[in-house]
């Protein structure tokens, strides 16, 4: 036990000892300690911190620990798992505990610390997204703080129990009680009870005076609704009892009871990209004005959450490829394409409100027009700021926005100006300013320049766009609607923050993902991929800045391939496609390793496998044209890549440049996948930074070279290719995304979800049920290895389901493009041995939806293309129009646009009921639901079968 003595000649200090407890089941070579605050808890040095001992009660594992501290003790603390040397396994999630002594407590006396485990879903309700938006205005921050002490004194038969419950999700007037087996607590009428005080961070707590004998108490707590309703809490009931065999009992008893057991909320959101909205007021695009119209129209569909795609400028190429919006010129900047100009100004011209009229009705197209809307807004941006420059920019409004963000908005304007100027966004071809520097960014800013103006023009813009998104989301959390938006995984190579921060990213490399549901030959992204070590410096601080920026807007994200915060897929620079990776961080083949296999020939497996009946048979008689222009011969019949084009972005390269490319102009794009087929036809890939590493080629065996190999070596292969991507990397990548993904998580209080689709590494998912991570399910796409649809009824409660995403089809679309699949699906998930439609009809789309409101799952958010799909009059429009992105290509133009106005389907209420009746027959909260309703739909959720717990 660790004592506070006093000093020789100086009185006693009076103290009191501590006993914490914890059931918490350890494995071999864990143990548990406390760290906080204080001194005597180690000062939140977790090598100094206070160690427990495992005891057995029963059936339980109680972790237990002793301090004694003086009588006016308080201290934050939290637990942490260890190993032998004290390194961290695991720690609690929520906020640090906060231990403040009950008042009368005497020298000598024990006091008796019950705690639990802190989970990390059950402070998912501390969040933003429900703590300041959903049960905003019910919250128990607007209760009056009230006191818990007992003023009694007390006889040596006295212990005083204090009860203390966590409750986010109380409703507005109601209270909280205990009520337990003796008379104290009401012998369990609820009206009797113990009633608990309010004191402040959704904390609930009051002490009762107790007899030993009275020991041991069963109890449950009980909330009372404002018109006087017991609802008491789910599961069995919680017990207190005393060692009377010690010399000195516990006096007091503190029981840190967690949360309050209740039904597991759930709630419904729509998604849809920023770009895609319509409405009666925009130029050609969604606007960020336009949200406040699509949270009305959430709330009478009774809908909590709206989704985004990310809304960062994209403005790299100048071109429509930058309507790709996980391609971020800046990871600060928001896209000045979600402007609404109409709002720059009260005192707009006349000529310039003709000119807006104008461009309305040019712009109101089947789909965005990305690169004359831009235009479009940004010259009439300009023609305002010319007018109200010097009143906008002397505000203080925008001095105070300047002063908050100039640590990205200076360095965002400074390149912009210069990509304008030297006519690329490729800072390496900017001479002198290829290298960043604060000292070129204070010249290039500075107000004597003569490009002054160009600089606050991108000012005004940020400014605006802040403003205007500001009030959407003001507007979002009155009406309780999460606005939910989306943190992609990379940033364009040609950035504001590969030109700061070069020394974050890896700029040989390129971000992607390996072959899966999306495209067989995998994807390559072209973002750099990030040097990790390099962040973990300053504790990320690049990410933490980003999360902090973007919790100005949003009290929810999305986390884009949560997969690269485990690993991620490192592709060359030179590569184009996705195939010919490798992870990072990832232990690698040795070329010791591979040669005690009896594996030797590494040029062999390695190098491009190019024989001469290869050419033959894949490009027929012209196959020596082929060799002539692309392939060198360095051995009879076995062929190898001329300099020239021995990359994939060379063979693109000289297929277009070549002056023999009249022979080939006509079937050129057959040309390119067969010579991509030869350079990728490896087994091993070899390590370019080390070359005595190697790595399996993806999906290996459906290569021609691997299927000419000897016996021997295909089976030493298959062995080391399983073991590469299924096997020895699970630690590795668990501890790799324990520490990154726990700063973002801390960065901010937003909500979190993770994109977990793809090829999953089993350490993920308990990766992210440990830190409360929200998990995403698409019914097409299971994460089960032997279904072909997932069953939405099955999913675990902390997912968000959907039955479609913006990386593929929507659901019209995909009922109808695969006759075969629709009638498995019809007869395995439908359970109808019927011919189905060949067209997804709104009863299908019904049946369908319904199976995902009616899931488990924590959120289900839907496209709205697949509301709308529930009422014949939105069906006209061809399916495979309504398709937001084709993840195989990777130039796709990101274009859609909703076919109907907000205000049309605000006016419309049948689709807004139809859809508030699924909501609500779901037992799913919604907008104007009271909290504690949500007792009424209890029997219907107990039926659910729930995977995970709220």
């Amino acid at each position: 036990m660790v004592n506070l003595g006093s000093s020789s000649g100086k009185k006693s200090l009076n103290t009191v000892t501590l006993i914490f407890k914890l059931p918490y089941y350890t494995q071999w070579g864990q143990s548990l300690l406390i760290a906080g605050s204080e001194p005597a808890l180690g000062s939140w040095n977790v090598k100094q911190g206070l160690p427990l001992s495992p005891v057995h009660q029963g059936n339980e594992l109680i972790w237990c620990g002793r301090v004694s501290v003086l009588t006016g003790f308080t201290c934050q603390y939290s637990y942490y798992v260890v190993d032998d040397n004290k390194n961290v396994l695991r720690s609690e999630s929520g906020e640090k505990r906060k231990l403040v002594l009950p008042e009368g407590i005497q020298d000598g006396d024990i006091v008796e610390i019950r705690d639990w485990w802190q989970d990390a879903s059950e402070a998912l309700f501390l969040r933003s997204a429900f703590k300041n938006v959903i049960f905003n205005g019910t919250e128990n921050a607007k209760r009056e703080l009230q006191s818990t002490s007992l003023n009694k004194s007390l006889d040596p038969e006295d212990i005083v129990v204090q009860f203390v419950i966590s409750c986010p999700r109380l409703g507005a007037g109601s209270t909280v009680v205990v009520t337990g087996s003796n008379p104290q607590l009401g012998n369990w009428r609820a009206q009797d009870g113990l009633k608990l005080n309010y004191v402040g961070d959704s904390i609930w707590k009051a002490s009762c005076l107790l007899r030993k004998s009275e020991f041991p108490i069963k109890y449950k707590y009980c909330k009372i609704s404002e018109a006087g309703v017991p609802s008491l809490e789910f599961g069995p009931n919680r017990e207190v009892d005393v060692d009377l065999s010690s010399l000195k009992p516990s006096r007091y008893i503190l029981l840190f009871d967690g949360a309050l057991r209740e039904s597991p909320w759930r709630g419904a959101g729509v998604a849809v990209p920023m770009f895609s909205i319509r409405s009666n007021e925009d130029l050609g695009v969604g606007e960020f004005l336009d949200l406040k119209l699509l949270v009305d129209w959430a709330v009478n569909s009774g809908f909590h959450l709206v989704q985004l795609l990310p809304i960062n400028d994209t403005s790299v190429h100048g071109m429509w490829w930058d309507s790709y919006p996980y391609s971020s010129l800046s990871v600060f900047a928001l896209h000045p394409l979600y402007l609404r100009v109409q709002a720059l100004s009260d005192a707009i011209p006349g000529d310039v409100k003709d000119e807006i009229s104008q461009a309305k009705q040019q712009l109101d197209k089947k789909d965005v027009d990305y690169e004359v809307a831009l235009a479009t807004k940004l010259s009439i941006a300009r023609k305002i700021f010319k007018l109200e420059k010097d009143k906008v920019l002397n505000s203080s409004s925008f001095k105070q926005f300047l002063s908050e963000n100039e640590g990205w908005l200076k360095p965002y304007a400074a390149f912009c100006f210069l990509r304008d100027f030297f006519e690329t966004s490729d800072h390496s071809q900017w001479g002198r300013f290829s290298q960043f520097s604060k000292e070129k960014l204070d010249k290039l800013v500075s107000e004597g320049t003569l490009h002054h103006d160009v600089i606050c023009f991108h000012y005004y813009i940020q400014y605006h766009l802040h403003m205007q998104l500001s009030e959407a989301a003001a507007y979002a959390r009155k009406k309780k609607v999460v606005l939910k938006g989306d943190l992609p995984i990379g940033v364009d190579r040609n950035s504001v923050d590969t030109w700061v921060f070069p020394t974050l990213f890896r700029m040989n490399t390129a971000t992607g993902a390996p072959p899966d549901y999306f495209d067989k030959n995998g994807q390559n992204w072209g973002f750099p991929t990030y040097n990790w070590e390099e962040m973990s410096k300053d504790n990320y601080g690049w990410w933490r800045a980003r999360l902090t920026q973007m919790a100005k807007y949003f009290t929810a994200y999305r986390i884009d391939h949560i997969l690269g915060f485990f690993r991620i897929w490192e592709l060359p620079d030179h590569a184009a496609t996705g195939l010919v990776g490798k992870f990072r961080p990832s232990i690698a083949l040795s070329q010791e390793e591979l040669l005690s296999e009896g594996l030797w020939d590494f040029d062999r497996m390695s190098r491009p496998y190019i024989r001469q009946e290869m050419l033959e048979e894949m490009f027929g008689s012209f196959w020596t044209v082929i060799a002539a222009n692309f392939l060198n011969e360095y051995k009879k019949q076995f062929y190898e890549f001329k300099e020239d084009c021995n990359t994939e972005k060379k063979i693109i390269a000289k297929l277009k440049t070549s002056s023999e490319k009249s022979l080939w102009l006509e079937k050129e794009d057959s040309i390119r996948r067969g010579l991509f087929d030869l350079i990728q036809n490896i087994v091993l890939i070899r390590d370019p930074e080390d070359n005595t590493k190697f790595y399996p080629r993806f999906n290996l065996e459906d290569t021609s070279s691997f299927r000419d190999l000897d016996e021997h070596s295909k089976n030493v292969l298959r062995r080391l290719y399983y073991d590469y991507y299924f096997a020895r990397q699970e630690n590795l990548w668990r501890q790799n995304a324990l520490k990154t993904l726990p700063v973002l998580l801390n960065s901010s209080d937003m909500l979190a979800c993770g994109e977990d689709l793809g090829l999953i590494p089993a350490c993920v998912h308990p990766v992210m049920q440990e830190l409360g991570l929200i998990g995403l399910r698409i019914q097409r796409m299971p994460s089960e290895p032997n279904l072909e649809f997932g069953i939405p009824s099955q999913y675990s409660y902390m997912t968000v389901c959907a039955p479609s995403c913006h990386d593929c089809s929507t659901l019209r679309a995909w009922w109808e493009e695969d006759e075969g699949r629709r009638s498995r699906f019809y007869k395995t998930v439908v359970g109808s041995d019927d011919e189905p439609p060949s067209r997804c009809t709104p009863e299908v789309v019904h049946f369908i939806v319904q199976q995902h409101f009616d899931a488990p799952s924590m959120w289900a958010i839907f496209p709205l293309q697949d509301l709308l799909a529930l009422k014949d009059k939105y069906t006209t429009r061809p399916a495979q129009e309504e398709t937001i992105n084709d993840p195989t290509n990777p130039k796709h133009y990101w274009r859609f646009r909703v076919h109907v106005t907000l205000e049309s389907l605000l006016d419309d209420k049948d689709i807004q009921a139809t859809i508030k009746d699924l909501v609500t027959s779901s037992g799913r909260s919604f907008p104007g639901k009271k909290v504690d309703d949500a007792e009424e739909s209890g029997e219907k959720l107990a039926k659910l079968r729930l995977n995970g717990k709220p």
